[in-house]
């Protein structure tokens, strides 16, 4: 039996090897068209790969039941995009707490935390530019200039990283950093706004 968002298919499990086909067959259906898929359930308990093609080496003949659920790409996007002014808040407290452990010469631990920050840093410009660009093209006519400023700035923290000055690094995360996480947090909050009108018509 196959499921796909509470209705049966018409498809039974045994026209298939294994479970990659089936998930494959699935995300063909033009229903699934603009959809994310958010859980799998296999024999009634959630399936998640491992490894990549996992689903591949899991055959049909062991499979009773295959149920998919998965909510429009727009709302999915919504979710995310509600969940960017959260994370510049977390970036912002980060960068506070990474300048202090550098001022009480804690450098070990402030360098692990800064190369955890700085990795969220680049994962949430990239998601913010992917949400603004398919979402909200043109809302924040600044957007281009305050991207660019910040990515300038994450160039000028490399000079001190090299040159091992703990202080200078602390006063960019405290100074300048930390300030335009605060206008991210407003930047985001506003893409979450919009977005949500926008689904809503």
């Amino acid at each position: 039996m196959i499921i796909v968002d509470g209705y049966k298919s018409g498809k039974e499990i045994s026209n298939f090897v294994n479970l990659e086909e089936v998930l494959t067959h699935v995300m063909e259906d033009e229903r699934m068209e603009n959809r994310v898929v958010t859980d799998v359930f296999v024999n009634n308990e959630n399936f998640s790969e491992i490894y990549p093609h996992q689903a591949e080496d899991i055959t049909c003949d062991s499979i009773s039941s295959v149920e998919v659920r998965s909510v429009p790409a727009t709302d999915m996007a919504v979710d995310m995009a509600a969940e960017m002014g959260k994370v510049a808040l977390m970036l912002g407290s980060g960068a506070g707490h990474v300048a202090r452990l550098f001022r009480e010469a804690s450098n070990a631990d402030a360098l692990e935390l800064l190369q955890d920050m700085l990795d969220v840093t680049r994962d949430f410009m990239s998601m913010l530019g992917v949400l603004r660009a398919n979402f909200a093209e043109g809302l924040d006519q600044e957007f281009g200039r305050k991207a660019e400023k910040f990515s300038d700035l994450l160039s000028e923290m490399t000079e001190p990283l090299g040159d091992e000055d703990w202080i200078l690094l602390a006063d960019l995360l405290e100074y300048e950093f930390l300030p335009m996480c605060e206008d991210w947090k407003v930047i985001s909050e506003n893409l979450h706004k919009h977005m949500s009108l926008v689904v809503a018509q």
